[in-house]
């Protein structure tokens, strides 16, 4: 089969790989859809001679595409189960079965894997496929069957792909702090992490501001729920916040975009008891503990992707609020022009890509 990898220097080269057989405990997917991130420009943009360019937030180093042979990328896999290994119960997996699948996988019994959150797992550093395991941009793939997670039938494989990652991402980011209809969320950044934020606060009932420097995003906010949106660029994000919630400012923040300006106006522009939370990764800033945190009893919350159950979740809130999750898909790519779609993710000025099937 045909899989998608990064050598480097912004390219793309589409590899054979031999098709893969589930070992003991593994599944083998077709998949059916399978999502670009934001995060895959790390690997695309990486020096190709740069063999260590990631590290995992406890320091341990983990192995890039380049230092075991190459890997193949996409780690927002949906599809259909189509092989199944020794010792899997009926109830784990199943021919035919439409799944999503968590792109982590950890040793599967200290209390963190066994509660659904195999990217902090405490014992090794966790397989993650896409990055240090083959991911979905193929047309096979296979992973550890714990990581399935049934797609409900109402729904699209391109929604599930879009929950594996990014809209999983900010649906338990706002788990956190469950905004309802007499709140009023900022999310900073309309990307696909945060678009999906939007879509999924607004459909809590919440009133939402997006924040973004894209004219062309912040359009797709208003579609997808904001009913007000601010341009940091044009005006002055704190006090446009305040203007809009009667000098109080903001029940709570998602910040998405991890640029440090936009960090600093999410802890400021909350009212005083606010919280905010934090999910972009972008370059350290620093922030005024005791005039911007302690004297205004402010909370702030970090939140990295999601759990197996907030995932499963993610999907039945969706059915049953009638959410279009699949719709943050502005780009849909067959395999062969996988170069062309992360040239246009490279630009980061429209919506989201996925590769189908």
């Amino acid at each position: 089969m045909r899989g998608v990898t990064f050598p480097g220097d912004k390219r793309v080269e589409i590899m054979e790989f031999d098709d893969p057989t589930p070992g003991p405990g593994e599944v083998v997917i077709e998949v059916k859809a399978s999502g670009l991130c934001g995060s895959d420009l790390h690997a695309y943009r990486a020096p190709s001679d740069d063999r260590a360019f990631r590290k995992l937030a406890k320091g341990k180093p983990y192995e890039t595409m380049r230092d075991g042979g190459p890997i193949i990328a996409g780690h927002e896999p949906c599809g259909v189960v189509v092989a199944i290994g020794p010792g899997i119960d009926r109830n784990i997996a199943r021919i035919g079965q439409r799944v999503m699948i968590h792109h982590y996988s950890g040793c599967h019994i200290c209390d963190q894997c066994r509660t659904g959150w195999p990217q902090i797992c405490e014992n090794k550093v966790p397989d993650i496929y896409g990055w240090t395991a083959h991911g979905a941009h193929a047309k096979y793939m296979k992973c550890a069957a714990h990581t399935l997670v049934t797609l409900p039938e109402e729904l699209s494989f391109e929604a599930g792909a879009a929950i594996a990652c990014g809209s999983g991402t900010s649906y338990a980011a706002l788990r956190k702090i469950q905004p309802n209809g007499s709140h009023t969320i900022a999310i900073f950044g309309q990307g696909p992490v945060g678009l999906s934020g939007t879509q999924f606060a607004a459909a809590m009932g919440a009133r939402v501001i997006a924040l973004d420097i894209s004219p062309e995003r912040l359009e797709m906010a208003r579609r997808f729920g904001a009913v007000e949106t601010i341009n940091p660029v044009e005006t002055d994000a704190v006090e446009a916040i305040r203007e809009l919630t009667h000098g109080r400012g903001a029940h709570y923040t998602l910040e998405t975009s991890g640029a440090p300006q936009a960090i600093n106006d999410a802890v400021k522009c909350l009212r005083l008891w606010g919280t905010a939370v934090f999910v972009g990764l972008g370059q350290p800033t620093e922030i005024n503990l005791a005039s911007d945190v302690i004297f205004r009893q402010i909370n702030m919350a970090g939140s990295f992707t999601f759990s197996t159950n907030l995932m499963e979740d993610c999907g039945v809130f969706s059915v049953d609020r009638g959410i279009d999750v699949g719709s943050i898909f502005s780009d849909r790519w067959a395999l062969e022009d996988a170069g062309k779609a992360y040239d246009l993710l490279d630009k980061q000025v429209g919506g989201k890509g996925v590769i189908v099937f």
